[in-house]
């Protein structure tokens, strides 16, 4: 999940007649092609009316839009940054184009992204496609192990999968390439993905059981590799892609409409979809472009200050919106998965949990709040009961997560437990197979222990992991129990 940032914006009324010729295409190189080496071609220009200006309600309205647009985007862009260019992050990758495996389940001192899966180590890595594509080789991986490569672009759409449930087990060979490239597809290739975006990234996850599987857990991670098509098929490399000036992460700015410095920093890797040309247009309107410097403090201080204004109502509304959820079906996906209202449920994803996997690939869901209406507290004693046969519906596994708010990041304890499921050591069921998940604070007993999911002694929630859900998940007619107050 991701940690809630404000958008910030600049440019004032210069911007008005500034963007509308950086937008539309000229002969003078866009700051697209300054960034990237290459053109787009295939983008029609976007054009500014001049002359218009700009209300504070119209800027208002602007930044709520905008903020919405980036915030999935920016979260992003907070990850891709510490592991890609941070060399002092714990989590750095080390670059692009290549893998940094983990062979642990996570733990609190992980803090990479907020609500860390617990079930599978991950493989991180982020591809940059300017130059050539890249392939990646997978083994042949026999059952019952589970393993998945969710690939999502910089808007964090899910635009590809590999791995047991959508490819199979069997060993294989995909290239991914970015929006621009026009090449040949060489024989030896198993499938093609096209990205949206220049830069994509992958979180893989691949099952462990236990410490004693670590060994083959390494050598199966050993072999997913990642490998520039021109050595692939040993040709001469293209010329590398320009090298990119990466804004340092800060959070503070991105929580204003600073957040605006950060979105157009990206935008030359985006290429204006035919559907979003419009929304650009508007976005233009309060500084919004392809490699544009944004300053706030020259903005006309009414127009800043309604601005400012837009982004905390975006912010509050989407807290509010994200409050009420039990699930995350509609969430993540594909820009076309994710339907009409696109922006809010990718920033609603990335606000519950970013990166998370599309539905068919694995199923969320969890609950905010109490009866009462208030955060969950783990000081008090919850109880979640299943009942005779209706354990989660899956093909895979499944797992109930805990995270101490507002960090959503895993919680110390005792036990060293992070999650609890059906591959938790001494589970106990009821004599009528029915299950008793005992979610407090406080060791709840003896009798109770291996059922017992630690809390923080004051708010949390959790997030129920079901991979490889059944249809009767993805269709609603089974639903994951409201917890109970043990009183």
């Amino acid at each position: 999940m991701t940690r809630l940032f404000r958008t910030s914006h600049s440019g004032g009324r210069c911007a008005l007649a500034c963007l509308a010729g950086l937008l539309a295409l000229s002969s003078v190189p866009s700051p697209l092609q300054a960034q990237t080496g290459v053109s787009a071609p295939a983008l029609a220009p976007i054009s500014q009316p001049r002359g218009i200006a700009l209300s504070p309600a119209e800027a208002r309205a602007i930044a709520k839009e905008a903020w919405l647009y980036a915030y999935a985007p920016l979260q992003g862009y907070q990850t891709l940054w510490n592991q890609t260019q941070n060399k002092a992050f714990p989590g750095y990758v080390g670059g692009f184009n290549q893998f940094r495996h983990y062979a642990r389940s996570a733990t609190p001192d992980d803090t990479d992204i907020v609500t860390p899966n617990n079930d599978t180590p991950y493989s991180w890595a982020w591809l940059d496609l300017r130059a050539e594509p890249i392939v990646l080789t997978l083994p042949a991986v026999p059952a019952p192990r589970y393993y998945v490569n969710q690939w999502f672009d910089l808007y964090t759409h899910n635009f590809a999968y590999t791995g047991v449930r959508s490819t199979g087990r069997q060993a294989g060979t995909y290239l991914f390439a970015g929006p621009r490239w026009n090449g040949t597809v060489p024989k030896g290739i198993t499938g093609v993905f096209r990205a949206e975006t220049d830069f994509v990234g992958t979180l893989t996850r691949t099952q462990l059981n236990g410490p004693a599987d670590i060994p083959a857990l390494q050598a199966l991670q050993a072999q997913y590799t990642l490998t520039p098509l021109s050595r692939f098929t040993g040709t001469a490399a293209p010329a590398a892609a320009p090298a990119v000036a990466w804004p340092v992460w800060d959070a503070k700015k991105a929580e204003g409409i600073g957040f605006i410095s950060y979105l157009n920093a990206l935008l030359p890797f985006m290429p204006t979809v035919p559907s979003e040309r419009q929304m650009m247009v508007r976005f233009a309107r309060i500084g919004i472009g392809p490699g544009v410097p944004f300053d706030p403090a020259k903005l006309d201080p009414s127009i800043r200050a309604a601005m400012e204004d837009g982004v905390a109502s975006a912010a509050q509304e989407l807290k509010a919106k994200a409050l009420t959820q039990t699930s995350s079906q509609g969430f993540f996906g594909t820009r076309q998965e994710l339907g009409p209202d696109y922006l809010t449920f990718r920033a609603m994803g990335a606000m519950l949990g970013i990166y998370g996997n599309s539905s068919e690939e694995a199923f969320y869901a969890s609950q905010q709040t109490g009866p009462d209406g208030k955060v969950l507290d783990g000081r008090k004693r919850w109880v979640m009961r299943f009942e005779p046969s209706q354990l989660p519906p899956v093909t895979e596994f499944w797992s109930i997560t805990m995270y101490k708010l507002p960090e959503r990041l895993l919680v110390e304890n005792p036990l060293n437990r992070y999650s609890i499921g059906d591959r938790t050591p001494g589970l106990k069921l009821g004599a009528d197979g029915s299950l008793e998940i005992y979610i407090q604070n406080e060791n709840p007993g003896a009798d109770k222990a291996s059922n017992w999911l630690p809390a923080p002694a004051g708010p949390f929630f959790f997030v129920a992991r079901l991979y490889g859900p059944k249809s009767s998940v993805l269709k609603g007619t089974w639903k994951l129990p409201q917890l109970i107050e043990a009183k």
